[in-house]
């Protein structure tokens, strides 16, 4: 399953647009982009595009500046009532090792983007969470918020005394700014870079605990409801929309035909194929992404047109210009002096 097949639910874009508004931040301009309206987010029943939550989350990273360790301090303000039926289905589960069987089969109806799995090696229960195809800040602030969402969920499932073994986390850690210290006081346990993988290890002896909330009918009335709402929010797209909705995803790199293949599982021949009986191609979809981000970044005074050119994939700046002619009918710095004008 991918974040991409499923509509998503509007409580954690509520609570970015509460943190950037606490931050001096404007609703208008941190739900820029996205087609959301906030009294869209107040409605328990609206659904959100993965594509939507992912602009919500690009423009507050643009607006704050994408501190260090953001997506952790978000993470930690998801607890179990966040998650609607979800997570009081986790809590009145019987054992921690029943919670954890409900928590990954309806793993689309949290806030996850990461692809989150469990193992087990020796007396450790293992949670990974793999990354996400998307630009390098925008990874980051998703692998730790989802990490960070998990921790505080393993404890208040398993108890207060429950703590963490192991911490590792793919990425290098930040010279400038070492943060081990910071990170064991959030997780518990000392973190390890460039490991292999991301994940959260535990003592399996936690799994058979016996929880302190459980109520099998409460449980089960969770549990078909999730298979209800999961059902419901199983995304009808067509291909094209699931391309067009990756191309939309500020701060990530616009993928080669390949590239994108992989990204929606398929092959290549598949891909051209579902775009072909939808009435479009790769390079259409392509063409229309890269013209829409030229006119969202021209408005960047901060970026050349050698920046932008490497942004959309152009090999030069002389050649996006000449697309952007075509595209527009006047340059891209007339363009540029025109809308500052305006």
């Amino acid at each position: 399953m991918s974040f991409w097949d499923f509509k998503r639910g509007p409580t954690r874009t509520r609570l970015l647009v509460d943190y950037a508004r606490a931050k001096g931040f404007s609703s208008a301009e941190v739900l820029k982009g996205s087609r959301l309206e906030l009294t869209q987010l107040d409605d328990p029943n609206a659904e959100l595009s993965a594509a939507q939550e992912l602009r919500v989350i690009g423009n507050l990273l643009k607006l704050t500046g994408a501190p260090d360790q953001l997506g952790i301090d978000l993470g930690l303000r998801y607890h179990f009532s966040a998650y609607g039926v979800w997570g009081f289905g986790l809590i009145s589960s019987a054992t921690m090792r029943d919670a954890l069987t409900l928590a990954l089969r309806f793993i689309p109806l949290t806030f996850a983007f990461t692809l989150i799995s469990y193992h087990e090696e020796g007396n450790l229960g293992v949670l990974t969470f793999g990354e996400p195809d998307l630009g390098a800040d925008l990874t980051r602030f998703l692998v730790e918020g989802d990490m960070a969402g998990a921790a505080v969920l393993l404890a208040e499932v398993a108890g207060p005394d429950f703590k963490l073994e192991r911490l590792t986390f793919r990425a290098e850690p930040n010279r400038k700014n070492p943060r081990r210290g910071a990170i064991r006081k959030v997780f518990g346990a000392t973190p390890y870079y460039g490991a292999k993988m991301n994940s959260l290890s535990f003592d399996l002896a936690y799994l058979d605990r016996r929880l302190p909330h459980a109520n099998a009918i409460t449980a089960a009335m969770c549990e078909q409801m999730c298979a209800e709402l999961i059902e419901r929010r199983q995304a009808q797209s067509g291909t094209s929309t699931i391309v067009r909705q990756y191309l939309s995803v500020p701060g990530s790199s616009l993928p080669d035909l390949a590239a994108m293949a992989r990204i929606v599982n398929l092959s290549e021949r598949t891909l051209k194929r579902r775009l072909k009986e939808e009435g479009t191609t790769f390079r259409t979809l392509l063409m229309e992404s890269r013209r829409a981000m030229a006119e969202e970044l021209l408005k960047d005074r901060r970026l050349s047109m050698a920046d932008i050119a490497v942004r959309l994939g152009f090999s030069d700046s002389s050649t996006f210009s000449q697309a952007f002619k075509r595209w527009h009918g006047v340059a891209p710095n007339v363009y540029r002096k025109t809308t500052r004008a305006a």
